[in-house]
């Protein structure tokens, strides 16, 4: 367990890869749209891709940021990244920026779970996506150069994913998350119709498994939320909890602030370095 004080530290340790912003402001990036057609969707997969400054001249291998967005949300929420794109060139950091759909019309809110054919969000965007980038991108193609991070419900599919795919993912951050499936409007759990299906949908239930795993492929694990964030702080307190009884290593902390864009810019910049300074160095 991390605590309190070794949390600021390391924060304030990766404060030249934000303070290096001050002065003119970088060359910028570009985002573009892509998709494929994703067979556990049965459709298209869109989403979009930020290439950093000097990726088409470098020709270097840069880590990837899968950033997944909240729900419930339209079909083309995964557009809605250019505050992370904006941390990432203030603070001079390299990679590329992968944000997929988590939605359709008539499937708003699916959790980024597997449903069933057709509706096997979670297998498309840990399985398959992953495997598209690599073959159109020059990503570092391994765990070891990729985070999955994501805020409010995107944070409970960047945990959930990432502890269900340890083989695909090294860095895992949650943003204003929660760690169990819920409704729409995030009151209450939703029932999967099974224990057995309940249980490998919870974060919590996970947590007994998780020393071992992290031990076999080890993993970055960092959460926050907000202190005046009704629906899910009491929920990061106790995964905290869970996890420091396991003796879990990991990052938690609390900013002042509800569960709101404000927060999540605020600190998007720190968390991204965060981030990266686990993956492989950048870029390669």
């Amino acid at each position: 367990m991390v605590r309190f004080a070794a949390i600021t530290a390391l924060l304030a340790a990766i404060l030249p890869y934000s303070v290096s912003a001050a002065g003119p402001r970088p060359t910028a990036g570009r985002t573009v749209e892509d998709g494929y057609t994703s067979s556990a969707l049965r459709g298209r997969l869109r989403f979009s891709v930020y290439l950093s400054p000097g990726y088409r001249e470098s020709g270097l291998r840069y880590p990837v940021v899968y950033f997944l967005h909240g729900l419930p949300a339209s079909p083309y929420a995964y557009r809605g990244i250019g505050f992370v794109t904006e941390a990432l060139e203030r603070a001079r950091l390299r990679a590329i920026v992968v944000a997929p759909q988590g939605a359709r019309d008539g499937d708003s809110d699916p959790e980024y779970l597997d449903w069933g054919p057709g509706r096997n969000w979670e297998t498309a965007i840990a399985n398959e996506l992953p495997r598209y980038v690599d073959l159109h991108y020059r990503s570092i193609p391994s765990r070891r150069g990729r985070a999955l991070v994501g805020l409010s419900a995107g944070g409970y599919g960047a945990v959930l994913l990432a502890f269900h795919h340890l083989e695909s993912f090294s860095v895992v951050e949650s943003w204003s998350g929660y760690f169990r499936p819920t409704n729409p409007a995030g009151t209450s759990s939703l029932d999967l119709g099974s224990p057995a299906a309940n249980s490998r949908a919870s974060a919590h239930a996970l947590v007994d498994e998780l020393r071992a795993d992290f031990r076999g492929a080890p993993t970055f694990f960092a959460f926050y939320v907000g202190s005046e964030d009704r629906g899910f702080r009491a929920e990061n307190e106790r995964l905290d909890a869970e996890l420091r009884a396991a003796r879990i290593p990991h990052v938690f902390r609390i900013y002042a602030g509800a569960h709101e864009q404000t927060v999540w810019q605020a600190h998007a910049r720190a968390w991204l370095a965060l981030a990266l300074e686990h993956l492989s160095r950048t870029p390669q």
